[in-house]
């Protein structure tokens, strides 16, 4: 199993960046995909998920109007659209997938796999 992401680096404060998760070993097209992320010194929390049908995506409320989460389901990705960056947005930002599909997990523990990472930095 792998989750492979990409698209992290250093932006500033209202700029964009677009993550996108690699998928492979598992059955992705069934599985919950979502990002959550991690801050120096803060507890990792989820940013957005979305179901296996692409339907009923969840965003943290802090995100909701400027992340949005999608997938391709033909090319086993999921990407996080980012835009109007803020400083508070800065961690890592991981990929993750649960296998048992349904509705989007709030726990970490839920999910079977993760990625390892990639930093997200909003400074000027």
């Amino acid at each position: 199993v792998q989750l492979v992401e990409s698209g992290g680096g250093l932006v500033q404060p209202g700029g964009s960046l677009r993550l996108s998760c690699a998928a492979s070993g598992f059955t992705f097209r069934r599985s919950v995909m979502s990002w959550f992320r991690q801050a120096p010194g803060k507890e990792r929390e989820i940013v957005a998920g979305i179901r296996w049908s692409g339907g009923f995506p969840y965003y943290r409320d802090s995100v909701k109007g400027r992340f949005t989460i999608y997938r391709d389901n033909a090319k086993n990705t999921v990407h996080l659209q980012m835009n109007s960056l803020k400083p508070e947005d800065t961690a890592v930002y991981y990929c993750a997938a649960d296998e048992d599909g349904g509705i989007v997990p709030m726990r970490r523990a839920e999910y079977n796999y993760w990625g390892q990472g990639t930093q997200v930095t909003v400074s000027l």
